[in-house]
């Protein structure tokens, strides 16, 4: 008997490796997928604006990439004690005027040096609903608890979505030619939208991203939200919210996106990897015992060998972690 609806999902003609550069930008499920590539010390870049939900939002960031633009103060908001700005998450905000610059202009250098040489970008649309800061008539990427009276919400149509969204691929495009773009739902529902007007949003998104999808060679989906409602249709796989995946479902949705798009070879690199992740966490009661020098030095080995057979792989931190336990080293 079957208990429950599996969604089996065709292996990609992407390929993603170790050796690739990654970008992942959009919802805070972007950022569970930037932490799972993290923690297999992919080279990933994860979403240097902070979280974005929207396909206007997501379109001005990487807009913002494209013309090599330069944060200057009157382009900022100071609101209750702090420096802030409508293209970027609370993260960037600070009560010092020079260092909210500061944080925002060194993450642009950044993510245009290295969307430059990157090979996939994971987008992760969240909602097709807006808000636009009424003084200026621009559409914000976060309203950092400014009154909502400030503020018009609005639910973009499918046109409006889907020229966002191709404009945005466009935009990559030349930015670099060659690079692949995964697109996906966000998986966390957006119930303060209304149930109703989450599964339209959503649906509107969906419908866009299929659009553009089939017209691009080089544009591909990625179920994460068809998996967490109909194959993870259990609320044990949510959060005490109700609305966020859970650490299980973040898990097995990763281990779905992996068999889809990694190559063996990047698959069995991860494996080796996850060894040294979990030693990291072995919990020792005698540092300076033999047996646990020699668990240490176990490590190092495998980190070199590692290295030597992938060149390109940085496991700088990771050796530094064992190094500093081994006596006269």
């Amino acid at each position: 008997m079957k208990f429950r609806t599996e969604i089996n999902i065709e292996e990609s003609l992407l390929k993603i490796e170790h050796k690739h550069k990654i970008i992942t930008i959009g919802s805070c499920f972007a950022e569970n997928i930037g932490a799972k590539f993290g923690d297999y010390r992919f080279n990933i870049l994860d979403n240097p604006f902070g979280v974005l939900y929207n396909p206007v939002s997501i379109y001005n960031a990487v807009k913002i990439i494209s013309d090599n633009k330069i944060f200057t103060e009157d382009e900022l908001i100071f609101e209750q004690g702090e420096w802030h700005s409508f293209y970027h998450h609370s993260d960037f905000s600070h009560h010092d005027l020079n260092t909210c610059l500061s944080k925002i202009n060194s993450k642009m250098v950044e993510t245009r040096k290295f969307i430059s040489d990157a090979d996939e970008i994971v987008i992760t649309f969240g909602t097709a609903f807006v808000y636009k800061y009424l003084e200026s008539g621009e559409v914000v990427s976060n309203c950092h608890k400014i009154p909502a009276n400030k503020f018009e919400r609005y639910r973009i149509g499918m046109y409006e979505v889907r020229e966002f969204i191709l404009s945005t691929v466009e935009l990559l495009k030349e930015l670099k030619p060659d690079i692949k773009i995964i697109l996906t739902l966000s998986p966390v529902r957006h119930t303060k939208d209304g149930f109703v007007e989450n599964q339209i949003s959503k649906s509107i998104l969906l419908l866009a991203i299929q659009e553009i999808v089939d017209e691009n060679d080089s544009v591909f989906y990625f179920p994460s939200y068809e998996i967490m409602l109909d194959d993870l249709r259990d609320y044990r796989f949510y959060a005490e919210d109700l609305v966020h995946p859970n650490k299980i479902a973040i898990d097995y949705i990763w281990e779905k996106f992996v068999e889809t798009y990694c190559t063996e070879d990047c698959i069995n690199l991860m494996k080796e990897i996850e060894k040294i992740s979990k030693a990291e966490k072995h919990i020792v009661r005698n540092i300076s015992s033999e047996k646990h020098q020699q668990f240490l030095k176990n490590q190092l080995n495998l980190i070199q060998r590692l290295e030597n057979e992938n060149p390109y792989l940085n496991l700088n931190e990771d050796k530094a972690y064992f190094q500093k336990n081994i006596k006269n080293m």
